[in-house]
């Protein structure tokens, strides 16, 4: 029983570390488009294209549940472009949906962090002959990492128990071998010991962020 959990866990840590590996990146640009200035003028109007799509995909991602992106990911192939679906499919589709709606999430605390940064440290960085690059790099930077870390936090802690969802669209993670062994077995035990591995591994993520955040207070707002 446990070794079978254990190769459900080990599933549930691959897409946890596969989101993290391609949200925390994607996070980045998205949230620069949500904050682009960039427009086209039509009359009185001004339109600002690049920001109005990341809002909008961010909006979608937030506003809807990651479970049915799951299945959209997984039948949109087949049903919308006739693309027969393979072995792998499933797989792809869990780990293609998590990045995308938790890239949404992180997107959203990088702008807070960074529109939290007052604009006159921008101003004094410019009178001090710092150029963009070393103003963000040496003085927004640090102070962003800092103030995100914990709503960062908060989100990596959910993904650990929202890799259960894959049991959604068929993916073996620990969750549905649970499931399996408590049908099987008529016992609520696999529900306990997954229980217990889904604590102890929120757990170790908790103590991970714990030093990180103590290595960053030689920074003090």
């Amino acid at each position: 029983m446990v070794g079978m959990l254990g190769e459900g866990f080990l599933v549930s840590l691959q897409i946890f570390a596969l989101t993290l590996v391609g949200a925390i990146p994607l996070g980045v640009p998205v949230a620069l488009a949500r904050m682009s200035t960039w427009g086209i003028s039509l009359g009185r109007f001004r339109l600002r294209p690049v920001a109005l799509i990341a809002r909008f995909y961010i909006s979608v991602m937030r506003g809807t549940p990651l479970m049915l992106q799951m299945f959209a990911i997984y039948f949109a192939p087949y049903y919308v472009f006739g693309i027969q679906l393979t072995a792998d499919s499933k797989w792809q589709a869990t780990i293609v949906a998590f990045i995308v709606n938790y890239a949404a999430y992180f997107a959203e605390i990088y702008r807070s962090g960074i529109q939290s940064i007052p604009r006159g440290q921008y101003e004094a960085a410019e009178v001090l002959g710092y150029s963009r690059l070393q103003t963000f790099g040496k003085i927004v930077l640090p102070q962003v990492v800092k103030r995100i870390l914990p709503a960062m936090g908060n989100e990596i802690i959910t993904l650990v128990k929202d890799t259960s969802l894959a049991f959604a669209i068929g993916v073996a993670e620990m969750f549905s071998t649970a499931k399996a062994l408590v049908a099987s077995q008529v016992s609520m035990v696999p529900f306990a010991l997954a229980a217990a591995f889904y604590w102890v591994f929120n757990f170790a993520v908790e103590i991970v962020l714990g030093r990180v955040e103590k290595h960053l207070d030689y920074y003090h707002d």
